[in-house]
């Protein structure tokens, strides 16, 4: 008995005129009946039930269990801390040593890059990896300033400060920025967006890196060399033309930079070649190359200190300068509104490089480590990240390249490795300010060109972009050449944008493709594999030759009829039966690409069939303007042997979900195509759906199952339906009766082999090689067993709803239900 609630319902569908049932698919009796050898009875009955949105808010709406889940990993460090040994304790004391060698000078250098004083990159740095590891789900990446993210921070610092004037500092600038942009990505992380950032092809990514290491590479050369009198902030080729005409100013800074930079990479060369020649030494290589920027800033600082000592108020070159001791700017953040407006324009290519860079690295590393981050939690870590550092006075910080590879091939066993690293800068902080005062400039900008260095996409990986997806090479030219002649933020709005305009355009030119049947043989080397040897379970032997029934080791496969898949061309695709087309979709079937799809599927169609009764239209006036058909006088041609259209197959294989526009397309195609094959009506059939929605959908627009006709029409033909069965498992499946016959045979073998007589009384096994013939003897004879070789009993079932005829597990079984149909047809 109906409930009340289902009592109500019904009665305000009733009142407002809504068709609950579009058809009574389940109470035709035509559903069930006709010369199939399957009925309802043959087999356990299934009807596949609807999913309702109740079901639907039910998988999406978080239970108790759920919610605890997401609390807990928040704090992934929770799921590993409990188990830390000293084992993982050394591999993070030397990765961690090994990285905060590296991100004290890099911090400072880079905090000039930001327009910063230099112990803003070392409070970042502090920050960044003191606070990462509560969160992190990658054990590889080093959080803190790195080069594009402070290239960019130092833009946004110099436009907000021509808008707000010289009353609000820099580093309050920055600081806001860092809160902004990280309470922005915080929420990404906290509402688990975190798959936002796959919009972002990786031919984005690389040509944002390859511009982004030009652009600072550049700006770095005047520092390098001495050259002073223009701006470095310009677009690079404006950078390049004012340096070719001031290389006439170069001074002594071009010998320290010059220099440092050329020491930096040939250490790294000589440790390559040696590790390459001495495999015994490579780690210890490894560490000396490393460690090679800590080693030349040492260097020019004691050269530095020699030459400068007695001239600190006028130094020879120039020097990085006082570095305060401590956190001297530690603060509570001061954010207005006026300074959010101020960088408001800048914000989304602060973000936009916030996230890139960080989870792009951390995925990099986690899949050549064989992890897997969490790209949500990874947004939450970062974005708490800068929320907390602005109180020590940091600015933006993200993922370092260099460093998490450093860190990486360090051995670093956990996050916590960047306790460590914190525990080296807050040193730094303290115990070497005095010593940071005698730096050179240069020498810091050749560590800047030499970091960035690495950032450059090489030719070989442009290469294999271009061997896989020739359009997305253009794009990354595009993405370079922009941020060259314009700037970073411009070149990486470029990129996303073209890459997801491409992805758009391939979305809506989707093409489908007619499919045709053909018949292949499976083959060892130059002989045909016997494919019963192989259902019986036993070694598969190769016969010579094709056997007596070339059935017996075929299968039939469905390929393109233009073989624009690749296949070979000088095969003859079969079409399934005049009158019926196989349509494949390839990337999903939604509102873009519908209307693409089903005309390229309607223009095919008229093409190669005709229309089923010539005379459907009675009088000349009665035709359509666009097919008026014959001229005068003359009557249709009788030559055209044509087939007439009978059934659609389409290929769900493809096709994740539909939309109402695209359903209401197809709608309007199967009523024009019926009126075409008038009196007939055309069979759809819909083949290896993979979601309970899309058939809703389908069957809601009255697919999946027969359109009624009169018996007049029909006459003596009736619908037959071809369902599927499978076997429902257990000690009588087929799978189990193959392994026992092979055990048996093994037993017998072996048995022979010791000399034993074998005995013959023991029952022989199901022989899974009859399934297809005792099948059919099961769906005839019994009504919920049957047996199979041997006698057993064995079970079967429907795969899918009896309830929907036309929903198929495959094209093979869709194109048999279409085949067992077509003589209906009354032409």
């Amino acid at each position: 008995m109906a409930s009340t609630s289902t009592k109500i319902g019904h009665g305000l569908a009733k009142v407002l005129g809504i068709k609950l049932h579009y058809r009574n698919e389940t109470g035709s009796e035509r559903i069930t009946r006709g010369e199939s050898v399957f009925s309802v009875g043959s087999a356990d009955t299934y009807v596949e039930e609807e999913p309702t949105t109740l079901e639907w808010l039910q998988q999406v709406t978080p239970s108790g269990r759920d919610i605890q889940h997401y609390f807990i990993r928040l704090f992934p460090f929770l799921q590993w801390i409990t188990r830390y040994n000293s084992q993982w304790l050394i591999g993070d004391l030397v990765a961690g040593i090994t990285v905060g060698a590296v991100v004290v000078p890099q911090s400072m250098a880079y905090a000039k890059l930001a327009n910063l004083d230099p112990e803003f990159g070392l409070y970042s740095s502090f920050m960044g990896v003191l606070i990462y590891w509560f969160f992190a789900t990658s054990k590889d990446i080093t959080i803190g300033p790195v080069a594009v993210l402070s290239t960019v921070t130092g833009n946004v610092v110099i436009s907000a400060s021509k808008k707000l004037g010289p009353d609000v500092p820099k580093d309050i600038i920055a600081s806001s920025l860092a809160i902004i942009a990280g309470s922005i990505v915080c929420f990404l992380g906290l509402a688990r967006l975190g798959w936002l950032v796959e919009f972002i092809s990786l031919t984005s990514i690389a040509a944002f890196m390859t511009g982004s290491a030009i652009n600072i590479g550049v700006g770095q050369v005047p520092a390098m060399m001495g050259i002073t009198g223009f701006s470095t902030r310009d677009s690079t080729y404006k950078v390049v033309i004012n340096i070719l005409k001031h290389l006439g100013r170069s001074n002594l800074n071009a010998a320290i930079g010059l220099t440092a930079l050329t020491m930096l990479y040939l250490i790294r060369f000589i440790c390559t070649k040696l590790a390459k020649r001495y495999p015994n030494r490579q780690k210890t290589f490894f560490f000396i190359s490393t460690l090679r920027t800590a080693f030349v800033i040492l260097l020019y600082i004691l050269i530095s200190y020699l030459v400068n000592r007695h001239h600190r108020k006028k130094p020879k070159f120039t020097l990085l300068g006082k570095v305060p001791r401590g956190f001297k700017h530690a603060r509570v953040p001061h954010i207005t509104t006026d300074i959010i407006s101020a960088f408001a324009s800048e914000l989304p290519s602060t973000v936009i490089v916030l996230l890139i860079e960080h989870i792009s690295i951390s995925k990099s590393f986690g899949r050549v480590n064989n992890y897997t981050i969490d790209p949500s939690q990874e947004l939450v870590a970062i974005g708490v990240t800068n929320l907390l550092g602005p109180f020590l006075g940091a600015y933006p910080a993200t993922g370092s390249f260099s460093r998490t590879a450093i860190k990486s091939k360090a051995g670093v066993r956990t996050p916590f490795a960047g306790v460590i690293t914190a525990i080296i800068v807050l040193l730094a902080i303290y115990a070497l300010p005095a010593m940071f005062f005698y730096i050179p400039n240069a020498a810091l900008s050749a560590v800047i060109i030499h970091a960035v260095g690495d950032l450059i996409t090489p030719p070989n990986t442009l290469y294999q972009f271009w061997r896989i997806s020739p359009l997305e090479v253009p794009i990354f030219f595009a993405g370079v050449l922009v941020t060259v002649f314009s700037s970073i933020e411009n070149g990486i709005y470029t990129t996303v944008c073209v890459s997801f305009a491409l992805f758009i355009f391939r979305v809506f030119k989707a093409r489908g493709r007619f499919v045709g049947r053909v018949k292949v043989h499976s083959v060892v080397g130059d002989h045909l594999l016997n494919q019963e040897e192989s259902k019986e379970g036993r070694t598969p032997k190769a016969s010579k030759g094709i056997p007596d029934d070339p059935d017996s080791n075929s299968r039939n496969i469905f390929l393109p009829v233009d073989h624009h898949d690749g296949s070979n061309p000088t095969i003859e695709v079969e079409d399934p039966y005049p009158g019926i087309f196989i349509y494949r979709f390839s990337e999903g079937f939604n509102y873009p690409n519908a209307n693409h799809y089903l005309d390229n599927l309607v223009h095919v169609i008229f093409e190669k069939t005709r229309r089923t009764n010539p005379a459907t239209y009675g009088k000349l006036g009665d035709r359509p303007w666009n097919n008026p058909g014959p001229r005068r006088g003359k009557e249709a041609d009788p030559t055209d042997h044509r087939p007439t259209l009978k059934a659609i197959i389409l290929d769900f294989s493809s096709v994740n979900n539909v939309d109402v526009t695209s359903i209401q397309n197809l709608i309007d195609v199967r009523n024009q195509l019926d009126r075409y094959a008038a009196p007939d009506t055309v069979d759809w059939h819909f083949a290896c759906i993979n979601n309970r929605w899309t058939k809703r959908a389908l069957a809601a627009a009255g697919f999946g199952y027969y359109t009624p006709e009169s018996d007049a029409e029909s006459g003596l033909e009736r619908w037959k339906p071809i369902f599927s069965v499978a076997e429902l498992g257990g000690k009588s499946s087929a799978a189990a009766a193959a392994e026992a016959h092979q055990n048996k045979a093994q037993r017998r073998a072996a048995a022979q082999a010791e000399g034993k007589t074998v005995s013959d009384d023991i029952e022989e096994g199901p022989d899974s090689s009859e399934d297809a013939d005792s099948l059919n003897k099961q769906l005839s004879h019994s009504k919920a067993y049957g047996t199979i070789g041997g006698g057993k009993s064995q079970r079967i079932a429907v795969v899918q709803g009896l309830n929907r005829p036309l929903f198929h597990i495959d094209i093979t079984a869709a194109m048999e239900s279409a085949l067992a149909n077509s003589q209906r047809k009354s032409h």
